[in-house]
C-alpha cells in the first residue's frame, strides 16, 4: 500500500504561483505518479503526469504554466503551477500507478492518491 500525503496548496490571487508537494511512502523513481483535480460541481481533471524527467504529460489547460517533477532520493514528487487562473481553483491530488504499470497517460483513475490539497485562486 503506498500512501501519499499531499501539502503546499493554500489561496493566491490571479497571476501567483504555488507548488505542492507529494510526499511517498514507497519509492517513486520508476513509477508513474501524477496530478488530478476537481472543482465544486466539476469532473476530475487530469493534470499532470510524470515517470521520469522528459516524460511527462500535462492537460492543455496548464500547458506552459505548470511543471512536474520528482525528487527520488525524498520520493516527493511536486507540482510547480505559476500564472494562476481562478479556474485553476480546485481540490487538487497526488496519484500513482501500481509499480510496473506502463501506462502513465493523464488520468483521473488511479490506483493510490492522497487525501488532496485545496488550491484557491482569486481574481
Amino acid at each position: 500500500q503506498v500512501e501519499l500525503v499531499e501539502s503546499g496548496g493554500g489561496s493566491v490571487q490571479a497571476g501567483g504561483s504555488l507548488r505542492l508537494s507529494c510526499v511517498s511512502s514507497e519509492i517513486i523513481v520508476r513509477r508513474c505518479m501524477g496530478w488530478f483535480r476537481q472543482a465544486p460541481g466539476k469532473d476530475p481533471e487530469g493534470v499532470a503526469t510524470m515517470v521520469r524527467d522528459g516524460v511527462t504529460s500535462f492537460a492543455d489547460s496548464v500547458k506552459g504554466r505548470f511543471t512536474i517533477s520528482k525528487d527520488n532520493a525524498r520520493n516527493t514528487l511536486y507540482l510547480q503551477m505559476s500564472s494562476l487562473k481562478p479556474e485553476d481553483t480546485a481540490m487538487y491530488y497526488c496519484a500513482a500507478r501500481r509499480s510496473g504499470d506502463v501506462d502513465c497517460r493523464l488520468s483521473t483513475d488511479w490506483y493510490y492518491r492522497g487525501q488532496g490539497t485545496q488550491v484557491t485562486v482569486s481574481s
